[in-house]
């Protein structure tokens, strides 16, 4: 259940990593994350937000959150857990492909 808004501040989170990650300007290489900070960080997010989740849910059922939160907090985690799969297929992928490559 992911809104566009959602998606569309995830779609804007990812640009802003790749433009910091390795981009050379005016002949020199500007040093990026690392690819284990960069999945370090997203799966911390994902975490954060699976938590955040939990909270609302929790407070909701002693009567002290709005449905809406609770169901705002739930889309946000799915849209997150539902990017890191999909990047996480594509990097198996990937590693697949360069296995099958004749040397």
């Amino acid at each position: 259940m992911a809104t566009p808004t959602v998606a569309a501040n995830a779609y804007a989170n990812l640009a802003k990593m790749m433009e910091r990650g390795g981009v050379e300007k005016a002949g020199q290489a500007v040093a990026g994350p690392s690819f284990s900070a960069l999945l370090k960080d997203t799966v911390g997010s994902v975490l954060e937000a699976g938590k955040k989740s939990d909270a609302q849910t929790m407070a909701m059922a002693s009567g002290k959150a709005n449905v809406m939160d609770v169901v705002t907090a739930v889309a946000d985690t799915d849209v997150a857990v539902s990017t890191l799969v999909s990047v996480r297929d594509r990097v198996i992928q990937a590693y697949e492909d360069i296995m099958k490559m004749p040397i």
